[in-house]
This record gives structure tokens, sequence and C-alpha cells, in this order.
């Protein structure tokens, strides 16, 4: 049987040392309603989490690297990166999207689907993730002038590095596939429509993924991808192509000083540690409000999301407490069955 090179998938001796002994490794690239798609030496083979794990709510997500025994998942190993959402709907579970990437591409069209505040939300979750956010702006065959967009963009992404590309013509799509190095891992996250699977087909020289003819009334891709994957590419590297997002609902606030650096520095400067950035004499916040220097827009969107993740943090405690208090009713129940068969 033919065996295949991990380490074109990333593993690493740091892996190694943390499977367990009699484990097989391998590396999640589908996952499916029950089953997931595991590359391991021997080739890719569908397996499942035994029921254990399952019952526990144990996280498995594409690019996870994991321990195989007798056909199933046994352990799920440290990643070094996840970006994680909250689950659709009023819920406070997580939902990991991708696990163990190195560099994430925020796609969006240059077209009517383009959105600054949707960007500045992926940032606060790649920046919480461990992932390297960039920014992609596809369709540039659209315009005569992108660069306007370009600074748009740049205005609230700062260091962060914006790519404008075109599947058409080519713009700009070499330079991008270049940031997927041998070894590493890439993901696309975006809207339905902007073009991944499109960039994905492009950097594998084939289709891989199956695409759509755009709609007529307002230019736009329609939704193709169902599920997440992780695909190798010609040369070395690999990226995960993801469905289209809806709404990205936040799941951690650590992201949220990086995506919001340049109003986190002028809170630095604020007279007041605890400036609510209101009403206070010496508030460098207000004062560059008022100038001109900070968008009004940027500042409305940091207070927006500032509020949602402290809806999430009372959503989350809520559940905990919930949780907690199940625990105790049945360790109660199970106390008062042994004392009766006493």
């Amino acid at each position: 049987m033919t065996q295949h090179d991990l380490g074109a998938l990333g593993w690493s001796t740091e892996l190694a040392e943390q499977l367990q002994p009699g484990l097989a490794p391998g590396r999640v690239i589908a996952a499916h309603r029950a089953a997931f798609d595991v590359h391991t030496v021997d080739g890719a083979v569908r397996t499942r989490l035994p029921g254990r794990l399952v019952h526990d709510s144990t996280d498995v997500a594409v690019g996870d690297w994991v321990g195989l025994g007798d056909g199933l998942i046994r352990v799920v190993l440290p990643r070094h990166s996840a970006i994680v959402r909250s689950a659709a709907g009023r819920t406070s579970q997580a939902q990991t999207l991708a696990a163990n990437v190195d560099v994430a591409f925020v796609v969006t069209s240059l077209g009517p689907e383009f959105e600054p505040r949707r960007i500045e939300r992926y940032l606060v979750t790649i920046w919480e993730s461990g992932a390297m956010p960039e920014i992609v702006l596809t369709k540039a065959d659209r315009l005569d002038d992108p660069w306007p967009f370009v600074a748009e963009i740049e205005a609230i992404a700062m260091g962060v590095p914006v790519h404008v590309v075109s599947a058409v013509t080519g713009q700009g799509c070499d330079a991008l596939r270049a940031r997927i190095e041998p070894g590493k891992t890439a993901v696309l996250l975006g809207s339905s429509g902007v073009g991944k699977s499109t960039l994905v087909n492009r950097f594998a020289g084939r289709e891989l993924m199956a695409v759509k003819e755009t709609r007529a009334d307002d230019d736009e891709g329609r939704h193709t991808t169902t599920h997440r994957e992780l695909l190798e590419l010609p040369g070395g590297g690999m990226v995960i192509d993801t469905p289209g997002i809806r709404e990205l609902q936040l799941w951690d606030g650590g992201g949220l000083d990086e995506a919001f650096s340049d109003i986190d520095e002028l809170a630095g400067e604020c007279r007041f540690n605890d400036c609510t950035h209101a009403s206070e004499p010496g508030c460098a916040v207000t004062a560059a409000l008022a100038s001109g220097e900070l968008p009004r827009e940027r500042f409305d969107s940091w207070r927006k999301l500032q509020r949602e993740l402290r809806a999430i943090e009372i959503r989350h405690d809520a559940r905990l407490r919930r949780d907690e208090k199940r625990k105790w009713q049945l360790r109660a129940r199970e106390g008062r069955a042994r004392a009766r068969h006493r």
C-alpha cells in the first residue's frame, strides 16, 4: 500500500510527541453531518467519533490533527489556532470553522457585497484565533479603479495585507497563491458568491470545487460550497474552502483590541484609565471624533461589537450556571438512589 507523507500536511515532531502510543495520526480534511474524512499515511479514510466523545461534545473541525484507533477518532490533538464563532441562532455554543490555520483570507468582492463593517467583524474573530488575517478583494475586473476601496479597507485594517485580485484576468492571483507556503494552511472566509471556490480552482489549476454562474440582478455568484474541506495544492500548501457565511457571530473578544488598534491606542491617551469615552474631560477618543481623525462609523462599530460580546458573555455564564446546576441535581438523584438500595 502506498504510504502518504503527512509532513506535507503539516505533521511535526511536536505533534508526534503529543500523540498517545498506539494511535495513528491523521488530519481532518472534511466534516460531514456525523462523519469525518481524515487523511492518514494510508490515504483518506471515513471515520467518526465514538459514543463517549459524542456525549462529551468533543469538538472536531476541518484542519484538526487527530489520533485514530480501531477506525475511530480517539483524541483531538491541541490546536495552534482555531477560528471560532457563536453557532447560528440565540445560543451560547461555539462552532469551530477551521483549525490549525496559519493565514486566514477574508474574501469580499468589489461590488454590492463590499461592507467594511463586516470586515471589522471578521478581523476580531481572526485576531482571536491565532491565525494571521489578510484581506482579499475579488472581481477587480469590474472596476476601472478599485483603489478607493483599498484605501477604505486599509483605514480599518491597519497593517493587514490587502490583495486585489481577479480570477477572470488573473490580476493578483499569483501573488496571493504565493502567500500559501508549503506545509502551511490557509482558509478562505466570506459570504456566498464572492469567489472563494473560484480562487481555489485557480490555485489548483483545475476545477476542484463546483462553482455557478453569477446572478444577473447583482452580478454575485450563487452559493455552491456546502461543507468545509481542506485541499492540497500543487507545489505545496493547503487551503480550506468554506461555505458562505451569512452571519458571523462573535464568540470571544480577545481580538477586539487588535482589530481596533487605533481606538485602543487613543484610549491609552485618555486622562482617566476607566474612561467611558462619553463625557469625561481629557478623553482622547472623543477628541479624535470631534476632529474627524476617528470616523464616527468606526467608533459606532466598535461600540456595537463591545455590546455584542458582553451579551455573549452573559449568555455563556448563564449556560455554565445551568450546566453546573444540572450536574449537582444529577449527583443528588444518584445519591438518593444509592441510599434507597442500601
